[in-house]
């Protein structure tokens, strides 16, 4: 369950968190069309609290947008600052930040075009969102009955909310399997992503991930952990990977802000390498929560403080 807290941010105010509420003819609620982000605030060593990529993620909030063909009329300067503002508010030094635009009531029906765009922006606690022992032991994954959306049924580098229906009922069928996350596949059958993740596979001291070119979201973890490759000199390619390769992979992981780097120690009752995090996936973890919580401020263009 979220905590509630003080504070929501509404079309630009900050309003109590039990006023901040839509009507039932809001059409995001009934049609789906509205974009969203999931950004990270962490707690440094230091003790300061600083937002991860914050820019990257209000750029592609705002790419979701044009997409969607949806007028944003706040600018993006003004959206990053109410990130920090919301997390400051709450008195959070640690948390999950969620901008969300949605198309308003007004005009029922498919069409909308003329409805006012909403924007709200929550934060929470939240932690690792496969579980600390995830994190460390990695976790069971199964892929799913259910298809990732083609590139021509469905805009898959927006965050479209209507387009994670397809990632629920995935989640659910292998949630109800016994399984924790699921692993869905392109129209053409080759490994797309899971369910919220991107997914990387290492193999022969080789880190792989399926392209962008293709029906995933280019995931902001997924970018940073390619960087972190290349600086730690592990060789990494981008090219499709097949169902089978997943299960003869030395190991498997998962990225995405909500997940972090998780490991994954299982698909499809197969065991991945040696069942547990591989020393590739512990480096990149590590490095990770290096850059996000410190000591070092390896990476500073990345980091937007809260003061």
């Amino acid at each position: 369950m979220v905590e509630k807290l003080e504070k929501i941010w509404m079309n630009g105010a900050m309003v109590p968190w039990d006023q901040a509420q839509v009507h039932v003819l809001t059409h995001t609620l009934h049609y789906g069309l509205g974009v969203f982000e999931g950004i990270r605030c962490y707690r440094r060593s230091d003790g300061t609290s600083a937002v991860f990529r914050l820019r990257e993620h209000v750029d592609r909030l705002f790419e979701s947008a044009h997409i969607s063909d949806m007028a944003m009329k706040w600018s993006r300067d003004e959206v990053f600052a109410a990130c920090l503002d919301i997390v400051r508010i709450n008195r959070l030094d640690e948390c999950y930040i969620r901008p969300l635009a949605f198309v308003g009531e007004g005009a029922m029906g498919l069409y909308g075009r003329d409805n006012p765009v909403h924007l709200t922006i929550i934060a929470w606690r939240w932690g690792a969102y496969l579980g600390e022992e995830g994190l460390e032991k990695g976790i069971r994954a199964k892929v799913s009955s259910y298809s990732r959306s083609g590139v021509n049924s469905a805009m898959t580098k927006a965050k479209v909310v209507g387009n994670y229906v397809n990632s629920i009922l995935a989640k659910r069928e292998v949630v109800a399997a016994g399984y924790q996350e699921a692993i869905m596949l392109d129209a053409q059958g080759y490994v797309a992503e899971a369910s919220g993740e991107n997914i990387f596979v290492v193999k022969h001291g080789k880190v792989i991930t399926p392209p962008v070119g293709g029906s995933i979201l280019g995931g902001i973890t997924r970018n940073t952990v390619l960087q972190l490759c290349d600086e730690l000199g592990i060789p990494f390619e981008e090219r499709v990977i097949s169902r089978d390769e997943l299960y003869i992979a030395d190991e498997v992981f998962f990225t995405g802000t909500a997940a972090e780097v998780t490991p994954v120690r299982e698909v499809d009752e197969r065991k991945i390498g040696a069942g547990a995090r591989g020393p590739f996936t512990k480096r990149l973890q590590d490095r990770f929560f290096q850059v996000v919580r410190g000591p070092e401020t390896l990476h500073p263009e990345w980091l937007a403080f809260v003061s």
